[in-house]
């Protein structure tokens, strides 16, 4: 138990990343199940799907789970009306300002979360009022800030800053990754491309494989010039060209993500990913995913030299 796992009421201080149509019941349940934080989406905008989630994850586990607010992606007005009235208790806001729905969330009894990518992005998260942050280094995967910062730097600078709870996002992925990221400042890890991998995700078996193929050095980053966010995916044909060749709005390229999601045509969209991807070997069920982080952070620990 650490103060993460205390203020969020889990067993495991491990999180499950936000994931556009893929962060839902299904997954989401199965980490809150095996002692961690699933995490339900809002990205996708299909709030009428999503509260059909959040109903789901009810009806699958009586652990805490949490909703993520994607602000670039979710342009509803009614969004944090519509998690309020969920009944959910944590939230991570995203893709944004961290004054926009911080203080409505805080008076409604929410646990807030912001995601940040560098250090100016933390201290604005802080004044804002947030009960902690996600710290999210370059080497993950989905959407980024174009000035990307690696989770080795970036950790750290945020920890010196200020005293609040950090999960590690980027480059998290086993008891190694957890063992450095808390002894860099974190108070527990966020999974995605991990997630993505895992047996219950609910993406295509071509997706899957195409991370266990993945050498650490076939992820490309692309739009690092803009306009839009940036964002971190691996190498397809599609995604090779764009490198070179960056299109007029890239958003516009995940106008097929269903084909490609669910769908398994690795050409249709983009399929976001870490660098992770390339120490990934196996699909494998969540709960054993985070049993080996558990067990593996402990022998770790122990082996550090003193």
């Amino acid at each position: 138990m650490n103060r993460l796992t205390q203020m969020l009421g889990i067993e495991r201080p491990i999180v499950q990343a936000p994931m556009g149509w893929i962060a839902r019941s299904q997954l989401a349940s199965a980490v809150s199940e095996a002692g961690g934080l699933g995490i339900i989406e809002t990205s996708s905008g299909e709030l009428e799907v999503i509260k059909g989630e959040i109903a789901r994850m009810r009806a699958l586990t009586d652990k805490p789970f949490g909703v993520n607010v994607a602000q670039a992606f979710v342009r509803d007005p009614g969004i944090v009306d519509f998690i309020i009235g969920q009944g959910v208790k944590f939230v991570t806001t995203s893709a944004g300002d961290p004054t926009r729905y911080t203080r409505q969330l805080k008076e409604a009894g929410l646990t807030v979360f912001h995601v940040v990518p560098h250090l100016a992005g933390a201290l604005k998260a802080f004044d804002a009022g947030v009960d902690g942050l996600v710290v999210e280094g370059g080497e993950g995967g989905g959407f980024k800030n174009g000035r990307d910062v690696a989770s080795m730097v970036l950790l750290p600078l945020v920890r010196s800053h200020t005293d609040l709870p950090i999960i590690a996002a980027g480059g998290m992925l086993c008891g190694r990754t957890m063992a450095a990221a808390f002894a860099l400042g974190a108070d527990g890890i966020q999974l995605g491309t991990r997630m993505v991998s895992a047996a219950e995700s609910p993406v295509h078996a071509n997706w899957k494989n195409a991370i266990l193929a993945a050498r650490e050095t076939d992820t490309v980053f692309l739009n690092r010039q803009g306009p839009g966010p940036a964002l971190r995916a691996l190498r397809t044909a599609k995604t090779t060209r764009l490198e070179l060749e960056p299109g007029p709005n890239m958003l516009a390229e995940f106008g097929r993500a269903t084909d490609l999601y669910f769908g398994g045509d690795m050409e249709a969209s983009i399929a976001l990913s870490g660098q992770v991807a390339g120490r990934i070997d196996a699909v494998r069920p969540v709960k054993d995913i985070l049993d080996e982080i558990m067990a593996d952070y402990a022998a770790v620990r122990a082996g550090l030299p003193a």
